[in-house]
């Protein structure tokens, strides 16, 4: 009998270090792709202090691969973990900070933050349809102390959407991928010091781009001058700015959209 609680106890104790090495070495199924998603064993419900984003084109042709990524901000700001998973599309690593597991990308190990952020780079290779992906994600933000509690938070990230078309073959086929303006969130986001903006014109157009701060003044002019209609991106440096929120104007002909954009140091 004795031999036998000794048996238990050891099995119970393996099981518990075994699931503790298993989610510090990542976990998936946490997102809500799933209906029982959530990184619970840290709290028993998402927190909206913690802020994930995803970054990265909205728009792919089929079976084409890029890079994306996902950043966590907010919580205790000491570890970070991360969980992606695709609807339909091939996800994969960029570097050994993440893996694949179960066709689903998660850590290899909990991140140090870093200036009040923690992100991860992967790749999404569309399938080869004409179909709308979406990205589910979820992260968490620990304290760090190697304890599961309520201490620590989590949250799930915003669903991002992925148009994926039919390659440009015709003039015709170009219109069509072209029939609207759009400005794209820009990536990273938050970013330090340099990020992307994407925006596409069906038509050709006067164009200006310009940065603003949360007051309203200029910081920068990206863009402006008389473009064909197209795809177009423009890298923004802000090493010159302090931390904060800024804004990203775009005036093409009548159209004028505004998208905001963070500075995290």
């Amino acid at each position: 009998m004795k031999f036998v609680n000794t048996f238990v106890l050891v099995l119970i104790f393996g099981v518990i270090i075994f699931a503790g090495i298993h989610r510090s070495t990542g976990i998936t199924g946490r997102t809500n792709k799933n209906i029982q998603g959530g990184c619970t064993c840290h709290s028993s419900s998402p927190d909206n202090s913690v802020n994930v984003v995803i970054t990265g084109p909205d728009t792919l042709t089929k079976g084409q691969t890029a890079e994306y990524q996902i950043t966590l901000t907010g919580g205790p700001a000491v570890l970070g973990g991360f969980n992606v998973a695709s609807s339909l599309g091939i996800l994969a690593p960029v570097d050994n900070s993440a893996k694949l597991l179960s066709s689903e990308l998660t850590h290899t190990s909990p991140k140090n933050f870093s200036g009040g952020s923690v992100s991860w780079s992967f790749t999404l290779t569309a399938a080869n349809q004409v179909y709308d992906d979406t990205l589910f994600s979820a992260s968490n933000s620990v304290n760090g102390d190697g304890f599961n509690s309520s201490l620590d938070r989590w949250n799930y990230g915003q669903k991002f959407v992925v148009h994926v078309v039919d390659q440009a073959t015709s003039v015709d086929d170009e219109k069509i991928t072209l029939d609207d303006f759009t400005l794209n969130q820009n990536y990273p986001n938050p970013f330090n010091p340099t990020t992307k903006i994407s925006w596409q014109s069906p038509v050709s157009s006067h164009q200006s781009l310009k940065v603003y701060d949360v007051i309203g003044n200029e910081v920068a002019l990206l863009v402006d001058e008389f473009r064909p209609a197209g795809i177009y991106e423009i890298a923004f440096d802000a090493s010159n700015l302090t931390s904060g929120i800024y804004f990203y104007r775009l005036q093409a002909g009548s159209f004028v959209e505004t998208k905001k954009m963070i500075l995290l140091r």
